[in-house]
């Protein structure tokens, strides 16, 4: 510090560097002569040698053609850490509000059924996703809708229309099988009575959910779902020629 009678008090001194070490001048002249992929890198390297030969920041911000406060900063940054100036680290912006195990819970949420956490609907939308997440009890997700679809669309997650062969979208699928194996074991003498129409394979039933990108697959014979389901209803309609029969058993001499 030194003291201005004009000013009318005390003004701080002007930036300059400290002295370079032998190591430190090579390496700032290796990169000002052979160059850096970095332009900024390649700015910042000619600042310190042009603060030790003894010019002023408005001069070095001149001919470098950056801002006399940046010039400041490198030259004190450059008395505080050396070369390690030369690479700025600049933060990345507003701090992040979903972290990695919110984004995983968020993905798992998008492809459970929403019926399982007991949702009264069969597939979710980013509005009612979004909704669910704010309640959610022990972590409340607070995100936006567009954030939401950011998220579901880095992590390969889009809402389909797909067929399943195994589950049933009614709401007591699971509650029916568990009473067919009550009634046995507290009856036993009891008779199930079966429709005679003969054997039927599973009808796979259309549902829309979410579920990660991927290419079709086919079963092992090359044949797709939809080539099964042919086969099946071609098959029901055989067995219905056999037995003179048409669609929910009415006789086909009575109806003809």
């Amino acid at each position: 510090m030194t003291f201005d009678p004009t000013a009318g008090g005390v003004v701080a001194e002007p930036a300059r560097v400290r002295g370079l070490t032998d190591q430190e001048g090579q390496k700032l002249q290796q990169i000002v002569r052979r160059g850096s992929t970095s332009p900024v890198r390649y700015r910042r390297a000619m600042m310190p040698p042009a603060s030790a030969g003894g010019n002023r920041v408005p001069v070095i911000a001149k001919l470098v053609q950056a801002d006399e406060d940046t010039v400041r900063d490198v030259i004190h940054r450059f008395n505080e850490i050396g070369l390690a100036c030369l690479d700025p680290r600049w933060e990345g912006g507003r701090p992040r509000l979903l972290s990695t195990d919110d984004e995983d819970f968020v993905v798992q949420t998008a492809t459970t059924r929403p019926t399982k956490p007991g949702q009264p609907f069969t597939r979710w939308s980013i509005r009612e996703l979004a909704a669910y997440l704010r309640k959610v009890r022990g972590r409340v997700i607070r995100i936006g809708r567009e954030a939401l679809r950011c998220v579901l669309a880095r992590r390969s997650v889009t809402f389909q229309r797909t067929e399943t062969w195994k589950e049933s979208p009614g709401p007591e699928r699971d509650a029916k099988p568990d009473r067919i194996e009550q009634v046995p074991a507290r009856f036993p003498d009891r008779v199930f009575a079966f429709d005679e129409f003969g054997p039927l394979g599973i009808r796979p039933t259309a549902m829309r959910s979410g579920a990660t990108r991927s290419r079709p697959t086919s079963d092992r014979c090359g044949s797709s779902p939809s080539d099964l389901l042919a086969a099946q209803r071609k098959e029901r309609a055989r067995i219905r020629s056999e037995k003179g029969i048409r669609w929910g058993g009415r006789p086909i001499t009575a109806a003809a």
